[in-house]
């Protein structure tokens, strides 16, 4: 029995032999092939590492190597010959598909508010300027619109400064500033602005809006706080957004809730026992929401006192306040190398185009490479570059121009601060003039009475009812007007939430459209603030807003600004 067995074995063994052979020399073939493959030893020390720790995990590899070849191989789309799963449309009734669809609307529809705003703008034939033409009637207007404070647009020097340089570098950049965008010229005006302002450096950023923004989150990371003004523009609102840092709001422009902010977090700090992060105070020279001004001096001792970086938004004050122009730092005597971070418009300051953000060399030299605007976008044209540094030779030849411009601020001050149906937020220095209806006055008392007589509407909107004043201020007015006058600290806060009721917003934005509609018919440009509403941090008033500029003389300012006032009192009046 056991010489049958070794007989069967040894005949099987005999038979698979040549089959064993060709196996092992295929292996051996195949293993000497791909011994010669570049990376070959990398890929077979993997594998018997792998088989010897998890064999398990190489045949999980190799199916999912498997599933991805075939993945990749196979085809996207089936062809279905048969046309089973396919309607057939004739050429009629494809047409009429194609003419029924309606494609959906890029954006929201316009508010039939919008929609007349839109038609009232006026249009301008050739130039803008301190005295555009108007298309309408044909005539010269004065424009109180535009953001020309040191009456550089229309500067004849600039313009043919700008053509030169338009033949000689062309148009566009081309690129970003990393990346074939950088020019010669850029690198002039990033030197002219850091020697105006005294700064070590500063770098150029292609929009202007985009410059704070991009700022804030290249400094600005997860787990640094930021203490913020609540009235701060929506670009700063955007670049606190992006940085998403740790914010703490102080009151506007009030510098002890500024301190109070400061105080708890560092008591928080404390009681946590957390370590030192990175901490930012950051704030606007002049507010863009209602043309006040910070005290510069207060806020940079606090930031030394508390050991936080600054980063002042001269948008509105570059180019604006100060002797020669530099500023908050130049009217308040303070060195621009305490503020770690200043930021300025030169669309604004300089009638070009673009921002920069001036510092350190290590501030700068940052942004370069972690700034998403600068990495990201095209530099700016070569020829607004040089509009920009002819605009700085300009403020630096003559200051005069900074003279003038105060002086036609306090002109037009003058005016304004008589009329009782007005208020005015602004600071006295600001050419950037904000103009509201004073409470008294405003649509606030007739709405809020209609609402709280409607029980429904006051409670879903949650309206406060209006208070009795006292008898000594109550008078002939409205009860809720005559409470505004000498409001309370109990009231302050109702009057605030009724003055910035959605239908006391929208009836103050129809009046101060009817003062625009009016000024223009004589020939006097004004604008209303521009507001992003239900997108902002905290919702501004309705406000007029005037551009004053050193491109006017006195008079022509007085002149025009007395029409602004005129039509206010005939507007406003009809309400009293």
């Amino acid at each position: 029995m056991a010489d049958t067995i070794n007989f069967t074995t040894t005949t099987t063994s005999s038979t698979l032999e040549p089959v064993f052979s060709f196996l092992s020399q295929a292996l051996a073939t195949l293993e000497t092939t791909f011994n010669k493959l570049p990376g070959s030893a990398v890929v077979e020390r993997y594998v018997r590492s792998s088989y010897k720790n998890d064999p398990g995990r190489s045949l999980l590899e190799l199916i999912l190597a498997v599933f991805a070849i075939r993945t990749l191989l196979q085809s996207r789309t089936r062809a279905d010959r048969n046309g089973s799963h396919f309607i057939q449309f004739n050429q009629k009734e494809m047409d009429e598909l194609v003419d029924e669809w309606t494609p959906e609307p890029l954006g929201a529809p316009l508010t039939p508010a919008e929609q007349y705003d839109l038609e009232a703008l006026p249009i301008v034939a050739g130039p803008n300027g301190v005295k555009p033409k108007l298309v309408s009637t044909g005539k010269t207007a004065v424009n109180l619109a535009s953001l020309n404070f040191a009456g550089l647009a229309g500067n004849e020097y600039i313009k043919e400064r700008a053509v030169e340089t338009l033949r000689k570098y062309g148009l566009g950049s081309c690129g970003p500033p990393g990346f074939y965008g950088t020019l010669d010229v850029h690198m002039d005006l990033e030197r002219d602005i850091a020697d105006f302002l005294g700064m070590e450096a500063s770098i150029l950023y292609s929009q202007g809006f985009s410059t704070v923004s991009s700022v804030i989150p290249a400094f600005c990371k997860r787990g640094d706080i930021i203490v913020a003004d609540r009235g701060v523009n929506v670009a700063i609102q955007k670049g606190i957004q992006i940085s998403r840092s740790t914010v703490r709001w102080y009151d506007h422009n009030d510098l002890e809730s500024l301190e109070a902010v400061l105080q708890s977090i560092e008591k928080d700090r404390k009681k946590r026992r957390g370590p030192l992060t990175r901490r930012f105070i950051i704030t606007e020279g002049i507010f863009e929401r209602d043309g006040a001004m910070i005290d510069l001096p207060k806020i940079i001792e606090l930031k030394y006192k508390y050991k936080y970086r600054l980063l002042l938004d001269e948008s509105y004050s570059f180019g604006a306040v100060g002797r020669t122009g530099r500023g908050l730092t130049e009217i308040y005597n303070v060195p621009a190398s305490k503020v770690d971070m200043l930021i300025g418009s030169c669309a604004i300051g300089l009638c070009a185009g673009g921002g920069f953000c001036a510092g350190t060399n290590i501030v700068v030299d940052h942004q370069r490479i972690n700034g998403p605007s600068f990495v990201f976008s095209a530099a700016m044209p070569a020829l607004l570059a040089v509009s920009a540094s002819e605009g700085i030779n300009i403020f630096r030849s003559t200051p005069s121009i900074f003279e003038t411009l105060q002086e036609n601020v306090r002109a037009a001050r003058s005016i304004l601060d008589k009329v009782e149906y007005l208020t005015i937020p602004s600071h006295p220095a600001s050419p950037l003039i904000h103009i509201q209806i004073k409470p008294a006055y405003s649509p606030a008392a007739s709405i809020s009475n209609a609402l709280s007589s409607s029980p429904s509407s006051s409670s879903s909107v949650g309206t406060p009812a209006p208070l009795s004043p006292p008898a000594s201020t109550a008078g002939s007015l409205h009860p809720v007007s005559a409470a505004m006058l000498t409001p309370t600290k109990h009231t302050r806060d109702h009057h605030e939430k009724l003055l910035l009721h959605p239908e006391v917003i929208e009836a103050e934005e129809r009046l101060l459209q009817e003062i625009v509609d009016e000024c223009l018919s004589q020939n006097v440009m004004v604008t209303k603030a521009k507001r992003l509403r239900g997108q902002e941090n905290v919702e501004a008033r309705p406000s007029l807003k005037l551009a004053i500029s050193a491109g006017l003389t006195r008079k022509e300012v007085e002149k025009a600004v007395g029409v602004v006032k005129a039509v206010c009192v005939k507007v406003l009046g009809r309400r009293k």
